[in-house]
């Protein structure tokens, strides 16, 4: 006899939760820089977002509309990409703002840069280029 998993197929033990002051914004952010995927989503009687699950690659990401009891706060988050360089260039046309531009320094394997999106988060991309 199976028993039943302690958490979904798919999901890592480990899940960043971010609570935003525009959910669904963060959302569309996630979806155009990291091609984030809607996995479940859970609305208030409002309309805001109450519980979001985005897949970014291996990883899932969960968000929340920020609320008189739980108010917006910030990260700090690596994400590795595949070209850091169009990643980075991206968020800063969709109003991000730098952290500075991707760079390889000497004997780190990846080339990594950074920006801050419109809730302070902040988000690291990196990019191997050498194994």
């Amino acid at each position: 006899m199976m028993k039943n998993p302690f958490k979904p197929i798919g999901y890592s033990s480990v899940s960043p939760y971010f609570v935003s002051s525009d959910a669904k914004k963060f959302a569309n952010l996630m979806q155009q820089l990291f091609q984030a995927t809607e996995l479940r989503k859970f609305d208030r009687p409002d309309g805001t977002i109450m519980h979001l699950e985005l897949r970014v690659d291996d990883s899932v990401l969960m968000v929340s509309q920020a609320s008189q009891q739980f108010g917006a706060i910030t990260h700090m988050m690596h994400v590795y990409v595949a070209d850091v360089d169009a990643v980075y260039k991206k968020a800063l046309a969709l109003g991000c703002q730098s952290l500075g531009e991707p760079v390889q320094k000497e004997d780190d394997p990846d080339r990594r840069g950074g920006f801050t999106d419109f809730d302070g988060n902040q988000w690291y991309v990196s990019t191997q280029v050498t194994a």
